[in-house]
């Protein structure tokens, strides 16, 4: 069970990100069931609906709202609120590589491409009139491979650059946001299962 909800807050307008689960362990994949709550990813519904929570709510300030069957104590409360801190810090860690693999890619591109352009123009200032046409067929084919390799380098950096950027401040909000968890009994769907 999920929403979003905007509310004033203080003179600062806030949004909250409501999520529901039964128990605190559904919070979490469940492929590393044995590690402790610090290390383990949260799981894959929920941090992708709490991903497209924040790029709907764009800028404004939110809080992620947790609702549990049953309240955990304060220090399993607190473990939870550092597990998912340092789960989004580690997703925008991955896209910072992501920038910097990309930035790595654009540079050698880039130094193949000038490399290549000058190996064009030397082989075209020794060709001449007269040279045959596979001559000149390859002077052109080196020039097109080095315009093609520099565009490459731009494309790469310049295109795929900037969606990366934002995952980046997308998973820094999502790490900055306060995350608060509540009971509610109330709800029949939250309790859980019979001899869980």
């Amino acid at each position: 069970m999920a929403g979003a909800q905007s509310s004033s807050i203080g003179r600062r307008p806030q949004a909250t990100v409501f999520w529901a689960a039964p128990r605190i362990q559904d919070l979490y994949e469940d492929f590393d069931k044995t590690a402790p709550f610090l290390k383990k990813d949260l799981d894959k519904d929920l941090m992708e609906y709490l991903a497209g929570c924040a790029r709907e709510i764009g800028g404004t300030p939110f809080i992620i709202r947790i609702t549990l069957g049953a309240l955990p104590d304060d220090a399993t409360v607190a473990r939870v609120r550092s597990s998912t801190h340092n789960y989004f810090l580690y997703l925008r860690d991955l896209e910072r590589r992501k920038v910097r693999k990309m930035a790595r890619t654009s540079l050698v591109l880039l130094l193949i491409g000038i490399r290549v352009l000058a190996v064009a123009v030397s082989v075209n200032q020794r060709i001449g009139e007269t040279s045959g046409v596979m001559a000149h067929v390859f002077a052109e084919g080196l020039t097109v491979a080095a315009w093609v390799s520099l565009w490459e380098a731009l494309a790469t950096f310049l295109i795929q650059w900037a969606p990366v950027r934002n995952e980046i401040r997308l998973f820094q909000r999502l790490a900055e946001a306060d995350v608060m968890c509540r009971a509610d009994a109330t709800d029949s769907s939250l309790a859980p299962a019979a001899g869980a």
